[in-house]
């Protein structure tokens, strides 16, 4: 074990930056080459195709495509009886394609509830821990950090390796805090990590780099290139994550079981939400999501994702696949990979490696804690997933999964500018007397079979918590959880036109060359002043008042235009009304939003916890940790 702010290589980039702190063991160095796109890796190992798997997303497909089908045959007999306009063709290439692209989320979903209900969730059970046998290899468990609440990153860590000492095969883990915090923010974290490691259970190591080069993807390279020579695997986490330690010891085990299997990604539950922003994302999350990820571990089979974070990799199959070239030309599409998970979990594919999705009950995460946080982190993703776009054609031997998700995660941030190009066709054609006000406008049987595609996932994942008492006990009851849709219906359809027009603005900027920022995230808020709020979102104002004058120069119904003009007024009003812990703590009291806590976060288990710290440190818990957090 080494103390050092001395210069050491930089292999991830070539320089020799002094590193101003870092607590380490001998290194282990692992290659790590960048790859070369333009040519396919040769010698994979030969796998059999799997009828099976390519027959479920076949039925995806089918069932993704019926509906638009349905949909485009009702449009074309409104409106294409004498032949199809200029005017009419656009609006056709419009809305068949998002009706399509709500049509695959539902058809998903469809899938997944069926799998948990009738199917009693058979390929995609429920990841809980189970005995196993004794692990042999040694896991890393890697804590990236930038500018973060240093105290809240230690309170985590120590939970986890508290519940890593429970388990068979604890032993065999270490955790590395990798920062890349700036000067002042990595001396509060030295002072921190020196008063607290003595208090930990098992090797806990520390390091900060000074040249942040190629952000979170190139802090775990230079990881993977000084040590991971030593731990078969690495289980990768944000600086929000927790994961139980029977979790990753069954991650562990499971890596040691399946030698082909080169990640494995958990789907992450919501935790730790305030504001009232928050807790309605996290019963969003912890209700409608586990259908969802249902079907889409059911039609992924090995081709699955990797979103950057609660995730076990093989850390030589990383090493061999994963290394990630600078990309040419300036932003969006060129520099350093944003969204690298996606392409790294396409890359383990292209190798031959297997990659899997595994529903975990102890994974957790935390949420953005208002509506202009969220914009701030889609925006970063939006850049990243953008990038894509050139990679579908760049990189040769790529699996045609893989392929697709990185289409879909690129032209997710496409369908908002394209919601707002329909909209205004619709409105604009109507003006220009190309069409009755009420010719293009969706029939009752077509409105209704987009109500269902919009909301039926959600009246699914009801059904679904309803039918399981344990699991309606964990939302507070079948009245309390359906009051908690019904809300969640009425602020989604408010937050919708707030998140298309962010989105098309985004988008609009990094194809202009606005690169995202890659800074520490806001993790804790308590309302916004609003002022700021209506300078934020005064195009959403506009656009309101424009589209609302808009239909009525078009002499249009204002009935469907009425939500949307209603998100977009009111845009200032919700952020700010939504990012208040007060009206959190409302909420959470009245049993709206209700959730099940986790273990972790049991007064009891806290309590616990606090006191063992104290007797390992001799000093109340934490109080290092307050003065240098807050210092300054």
């Amino acid at each position: 074990m080494k103390a050092t702010g001395g210069v050491h290589s930089n292999r991830a980039s070539g320089s020799t930056p002094a590193r101003a702190f870092e607590h380490l063991p001998p290194e282990r160095p692992l290659a790590m080459p960048a790859q070369d796109f333009a040519a396919a890796p040769r010698d994979l190992p030969h796998r059999p195709f799997n009828i099976d798997l390519w027959a479920r997303r076949t039925l995806v497909v089918l069932l993704a495509l019926l509906p638009a089908s349905m949909a485009a045959h009702e449009m074309r007999r409104s409106i294409g009886l004498d032949g199809i306009s200029p005017w009419e063709g656009v609006y056709l290439a419009l809305f068949i394609p998002l009706f399509a692209w709500i049509a695959f989320g539902f058809a998903t979903s469809l899938i997944g509830f069926l799998l948990l209900t009738v199917g009693r969730g058979q390929g995609v059970r429920p990841y809980r821990a189970r005995s196993t046998v004794p692990l042999r290899g040694r896991t890393a468990v890697l804590l990236p950090v930038c500018n973060e609440d240093f105290q809240d990153v230690l309170a985590r860590l120590s939970i986890m390796e508290r519940s890593l000492a429970q388990v068979m095969g604890g032993e065999r883990f270490e955790f590395f805090i990798l920062s890349d915090s700036n000067p002042k923010n990595g001396e509060k974290e030295r002072v921190a990590y020196l008063k607290m490691r003595r208090g930990f259970s098992r090797p806990v190591h520390y390091r900060r780099r000074t040249l942040n080069i190629g952000r979170k993807p190139g802090n775990i390279a230079e990881w993977v290139e000084r040590f991971g020579g030593a731990y078969d695997h690495m289980i990768v986490l944000d600086a929000d994550s927790v994961m139980s330690g029977q979790t990753m010891a069954r991650l562990a085990a499971d890596m040691e079981r399946h030698p082909h299997v080169g990640l494995i990604q958990t789907v992450p539950s919501i935790v730790g939400a305030s504001t009232l922003f928050a807790r309605w994302q996290q019963f969003a999350s912890r209700l409608f999501g586990p259908i969802s990820a249902a079907g889409m571990i059911w039609w992924a089979g090995s081709e699955g994702m990797f979103w950057g974070h609660n995730a076990i990799l093989r850390t030589r199959a990383f090493a061999q696949s994963c290394g990630l070239p600078e990309l040419p030309g300036r932003a969006p599409f060129g520099g350093h990979i944003m969204s690298h998970d996606m392409v790294e979990a396409a890359l383990l594919r292209r190798r031959g490696w297997d990659v899997h999705i595994v529903m975990a009950d102890d994974s957790f995460e935390e949420f953005p804690p208002s509506l202009p946080d969220l914009a701030t982190r889609d925006r970063r993703w939006c850049q990243g997933n953008i990038q894509h776009v050139p990679l579908l054609s760049k990189i040769r031997g790529m699996h045609p999964v893989s392929k697709f998700q990185l289409f879909v995660g690129a032209s997710a941030y496409c369908t908002s500018p394209l919601w707002l190009t329909l909209m205004l066709v619709v409105l604009g054609g109507a003006a220009a007397g190309v069409w009755p006000p009420s010719a293009i406008l969706p029939s009752g049987g077509l409105l209704a079979l987009t109500a269902v595609l919009l909301f039926g996932p959600k009246l699914l994942a009801l059904l679904w918590a309803l039918a399981d008492p344990a699991r309606r006990i964990g939302f507070g009851g079948g009245v309390r959880m359906m009051r908690g849709v019904i809300a969640d219906i009425a602020l989604s359809i408010l937050m919708a036109p707030i998140s298309m027009l962010t989105q098309t603005i985004n988008l609009f900027g990094i194809l202009m060359g606005r690169k995202s920022s890659w800074n520490g995230q806001t993790r804790d808020r308590d309302g916004m002043r609003m002022l700021p709020a209506i300078w934020l979102f005064k195009w959403h104002m506009l656009l309101g008042a424009g589209l609302t004058l808009l239909a009525v120069k078009s002499d249009t119904s204002l009935g469907w235009i009425i939500p949307v003009v209603a998100g977009l007024a009111l845009a200032p009003f919700f952020a700010a009304f939504t990012a208040r812990k007060d009206l959190g703590t409302h909420v959470a009291k009245s049993g709206l939003f209700q959730v099940a806590e986790p273990w972790w976060r049991t007064q009891n288990y806290q309590k616990t916890r606090y006191r063992q710290l104290q007797l390992d440190n001799a000093r109340p818990p934490f109080e290092g940790l307050s003065n240098v957090a807050n210092d300054g």
